[in-house]
């Protein structure tokens, strides 16, 4: 007998139940009228949106989701719909999926593995099934599981066992580099040992710092992928079975690895200002790197119409900076402003001279600059109701290399979890596709330009070096002595993890940023700002 199944790659606002459900109502009506679909299938919790955080924790959000499962029901004929939502029951709360049919609820799974790792705290808000659960519908004996599910040995057996002879799973699978081939293999031997074929619904969009990337797939029988999706975009999509055995259909081609990230930042900026209601994105541009790479992400996401820069330049500003910083704005035909800031640090200057009177120059001097230019954005992005996003960049944000109520001024931080290397072959990456960020902006030496020649290499290691050490203490959580033996120069060890110890206090006010990697500054990772521990003597 032929069954036809829709997956629902859709994009959620966490917390908007009334949008979500009939967001959903809109999808089942295509999938049912369109695409002839017996059953479709959405992401993970979709009801709410994922992850709804300590929404949960909140008795009347808990009574809406619930109640709006009936609602949704009532709502959509002629087609079961699989469903994930918070069920409450008793003082209990699980992660569910639950199949609505012609208003009636055909069964009800409860999430079995709880994931409390990394970006996770299920287990802060949930209570873990114990069952399997299998339904019939039109002769086919269906299993149910929900994301971490199918990432643990047992739990697809035991749907087999219970009489399954296909499964649907719900999924809020986040993206990092290189996740989805992981995703894909794991899932693929898990099917492969069980022979029973798989049905991937993933959830796509942007959610504060997490992305989801969708590209939702179906396995048959003997581990092979005979349906992907797309990445980063929103799909209905209808896989067809002959009894349980899945029709092979067209595979979406995954990106590589550097373009994912690109348009996983893009995704991340797109939502960020359309969910949280901004009239746009505004940022400053200096001429180097950082800022070249965010405006190009930035037009990328929301149109040269809804983005807008400022140069700020000061005396220490080099004419190329200026030259190239035009030179983009131009060619992505955003509006642009020049407002020097020599006038604010002067003023800043003769305020403060009595008090500094005695005292050498050093960086506080070059911080109220960084800070001028702070007071400049902010004021513009209050008087347009634009998002300001902030450019540093990861090596910066790991060791410090960033001014509070400066460069650090604003609501979004596209390349937080960018690290400087990255950052290049990102701009290579776009300039691949059509210029639009001048060539002398790549090649030229990296500088902040708050002292005369200053460049990054005065105090900072290379970034060829800076960064593999990052990555190692950071995200691998190697010791000193453990990356000192693996080659690198001892006091470049030393200097680049004393500034990541001490500068937890300034990542903390950073604004929220795009997680790409599998370790990003927030959910991630959660050091105490006070702590005696230090990394290495």
């Amino acid at each position: 007998m032929s069954l036809k199944i829709a997956l629902a790659q859709i994009n959620f606002l966490v917390g908007n139940i009334p949008a979500n459900v009939d967001h959903m109502v809109d999808a089942a009506i295509i999938a049912r009228d369109e695409l002839q679909a017996d059953i479709i299938v959405f992401p993970e919790l979709s009801i709410t949106g994922y992850p709804a955080e300590d929404l949960l924790l909140r008795s009347d959000f808990i009574s809406a989701a619930n109640n709006a499962i009936y609602q949704l029901g009532d709502r959509v004929a002629d087609i079961a719909m699989v469903v994930g939502f918070p069920e409450q029951d008793g003082d209990a709360l699980y992660n569910s999926a639950v199949v609505l049919h012609q208003g009636v609820i055909l069964a009800c799974y409860r999430k079995q593995a709880l994931p409390n790792y990394g970006v996770f705290d299920e287990q802060r808000y949930f209570t873990p099934g114990h069952q399997p659960c299998v339904f019939e519908f039109n002769g086919t004996f269906i299993g149910l599981t929900i994301c971490e599910d199918v990432w643990k040995s047992g739990i697809i057996e035991a749907s087999q066992q219970a009489g399954a002879e296909l499964l649907l799973t719900l999924n809020a699978s986040p993206f990092n580099s290189g996740k989805i081939h992981q995703r894909e293999a794991i899932i693929c031997q898990q099917v492969h040992a069980a022979k029973i074929p798989l049905v991937y619904v993933n959830q796509v969009g942007g959610q504060d710092e997490l992305i989801f990337d969708g590209a939702s797939f179906v396995v048959d029988a003997q581990g092979e992928i005979v349906f992907r999706a797309e990445e980063f975009k929103e799909q209905i999509s209808v896989i067809e079975f002959e009894g349980s055995t899945p029709i092979k259909a067209q595979c979406a081609p995954l990106y590589n690895e550097i373009s994912s990230e690109y348009q996983a930042l893009v995704l991340g900026i797109k939502d960020y200002v359309r969910k949280n209601g901004f009239q746009g994105a505004l940022l400053g541009l200096s001429g180097g790197i950082d800022s070249a790479l965010v405006l190009a992400l930035a037009v990328d996401a929301l149109g040269a119409d809804k983005v807008e820069v400022v140069l700020m330049p000061s005396r220490y500003t080099q004419d190329m900076s200026n030259e190239d910083a035009l030179l983009q704005a131009k060619v992505l035909g955003v509006n642009h402003h020049i407002i020097p800031i020599e006038p604010a640090v002067n003023a800043f200057t003769d305020m403060l001279a009595d008090v500094f009177s005695g005292a050498a120059k050093d960086t506080t001097e070059e911080n109220i600059q960084a800070r001028c230019r702070g007071v400049v954005l902010m004021a513009l992005s209050n008087k347009q109701g634009k998002l300001l996003l902030t450019t540093g960049n990861k090596s910066e944000m790991s060791v410090g290399y960033a001014t509070l109520y400066g460069d650090m001024a604003g609501g979004f931080a596209p390349i937080k979890d960018v690290p400087k290397l990255l950052v290049y072959q990102l701009a290579k990456y776009r300039n691949s596709l059509s210029e639009v960020i001048p060539e002398r902006v790549i090649t030229r030496p990296p500088s902040a330009e708050l002292a005369p020649d200053q460049v990054d290499a005065d105090s900072l290691p290379p970034y060829e070096i800076l960064d593999p050490i990052l990555e190692r203490y950071i995200e691998l959580d190697q010791s000193a002595e453990t990356i000192i033996a693996a080659g690198f120069n001892v006091a470049d060890v030393r200097r680049a993890i004393s500034l990541v110890d001490r500068n937890e206090y300034k990542r903390r006010q950073s604004p929220p940023g795009i997680r790409i990697t599998e370790k990003a500054f927030g959910r991630d990772r959660r050091y105490p700002i006070t702590s005696g521990y230090k990394g290495i003597l």
